[in-house]
């Protein structure tokens, strides 16, 4: 009996040291999380590899829904309103499904977080759905792979890749009209953020005389921040008064220097060098 005891303790062990193993995982989860616009994007999806196999038409069928990914369901969180194709989607979390074809895909964005697989897809459930053309990659891409592209302070790219086969989703935001009401709020408070709102101008072709007036009130409150001189500079060099911009490009030199910041120092040199051609 004794003999029996110690032989079946023997094998729970065992059982129980191999049920704690752990392995690499076969299609590993990546949670990728991108600022855009005047929140972030949060995407989270599995990657399977390729491991010698033939993936689009057959690992990956044409013409049924995919979970695009593998284990859980991708999905993606948008920190605010968004625009993608003609619909706008609030912020919220968000599938994301594909349904791959030889030269075009359509990408659809779902009320639902759990689907993976084709009988668990529900239309109706559907947020938008976006049809884009395939492209071909130079090289195969091993891993399924996304990855945000081309962020700009109102519109990205979602790029979706794997095997020699890449889609991009369009995604968009209305950050202007978000960026201006603030500003027009804060500028009737105590505290006015006028080098930030001068910037805005200044990188998004707004009025460039209104930039130079809240750069001039930036430069009473901090005289001595070289940075603000420098994009002054800029802003002066863009309204063409050379003489000006040249003035307080020494101006944010000669501080850079004093604050022993080289960058500026070589920031403010080349636009001299373009002021003086």
């Amino acid at each position: 009996m004794k003999k029996l005891f110690i032989t079946l303790f023997a094998v729970s062990t065992l059982f129980m040291a191999d049920a704690q193993l752990k392995t690499p995982a076969p299609s590993p989860t990546q949670t990728i999380k991108q600022d855009f616009a005047l929140s972030s994007i949060e995407l989270s999806y599995s990657r399977p590899g390729m491991k010698g196999r033939k993936i689009f038409g057959d690992l990956v069928p044409f013409e049924k829904v995919w979970r695009t990914g593998a284990n859980n369901a991708t999905t993606l969180t948008f920190g605010e309103d968004v625009l993608i194709g003609d619909k706008k989607i609030p912020a919220g979390k968000y599938g994301l499904l594909s349904i791959p074809e030889k030269n075009k895909w359509t990408l659809i964005i779902t009320k639902q977080l759990d689907v993976t697989s084709p009988a668990a897809y529900k239309q109706d459930q559907d947020m938008v759905r976006v049809m884009v053309e395939t492209m071909k990659l130079k090289d195969d891409m091993e891993n399924f792979t996304m990855q945000f592209a081309n962020v700009k302070p109102g519109s990205c790219e979602l790029h979706i890749m794997w095997e020699n086969t890449v889609v991009s989703l369009p995604i968009s935001v209305d950050v202007d009209t978000k960026v201006m009401a603030q500003i027009n709020q804060q500028m009737n408070k105590d505290n006015r953020p006028y080098y930030n709102a001068a910037m805005y101008y200044l990188d998004n072709g707004k009025d460039l005389n209104q930039a130079l007036a809240w750069f001039d009130k930036a430069v009473e409150g901090n005289p001595t921040a070289f940075w603000i001189h420098h994009q002054r500079a800029n802003c002066l060099a863009k309204l063409g008064k050379k003489e000006d911009a040249k003035a307080a490009a020494e101006k944010s030199k000669e501080l850079a220097i004093t604050a022993k910041n080289d960058d500026y120092v070589k920031l403010n040199d080349k636009l001299l060098a373009e002021l003086n051609k």
